[in-house]
């Protein structure tokens, strides 16, 4: 899923690497993305991914990612994209609901002589009276 035609990006001075570059080259790119009025989601998955990445959302209703590990504003941009496609498809996922199980009889057996066991090592460890 492709949501790259809604992400609106910002640049700024990043700090890190590049010497001098680093001065005058606005390489930290931030992407900032309008969950409520996209295009690509229906209500319910909006719903998921407001609740999912609550804390990646900001007051406006944007999700923003920022970027600066790339000394390149193209290359943070890209770095940009994947990040927040990977946060979408991960927050989309709906875990499978667990079916409550009960212990097997082998299981309910080796409990008991596992319990046994570690009574009689503890039984052994008392002091013999004679």
């Amino acid at each position: 899923m492709e949501i790259t035609a809604e992400i609106k990006f910002k640049t700024a001075r990043s700090g890190g690497k590049g010497g001098q570059n680093v001065n005058k080259v606005e390489s930290m790119v931030e992407g900032y993305w309008n969950i409520d009025a996209s295009a690509f989601l229906n209500e319910d998955q909006k719903k998921l991914i407001s609740s999912k990445l609550i804390n990646k959302i900001n007051a406006d209703g944007n999700l923003q990612v920022k970027s600066q590990v790339d000394r390149s504003q193209l290359g943070n941009k890209l770095q940009v994209i994947k990040k927040m496609n990977e946060l979408v498809t991960k927050a989309l996922v709906v875990p499978k609901k667990r079916r409550p199980t009960k212990p097997g009889k082998a299981a309910k057996e080796k409990r008991i002589t596992t319990k046994k066991k570690t009574g009689e090592i503890k039984h052994s460890r008392m002091k013999v009276k004679f």
